[in-house]
């Protein structure tokens, strides 16, 4: 099994100055816009994934 992944960017700015922080698990610190956050995996949506709908020109 593979670690948890990791932000790439900042929510906030899109920086990618990101270090976790002492607040615990999913808890992040933007060095550049100065904000923290926290992400939380909710779970998988009951509707699960509608591959009909692929944003393309319909046909």
């Amino acid at each position: 099994m593979s670690e948890r992944a990791a932000p790439f960017h900042c929510p906030y700015c899109g920086d990618e100055d990101l270090r976790p922080s002492e607040e615990g698990h999913g808890a992040w610190e933007c060095a550049a816009c100065n904000r923290a956050f926290r992400l939380k995996f909710l779970g998988l949506l009951a509707r699960g994934l509608d591959r009909s709908d692929t944003g393309g020109d319909p046909e």
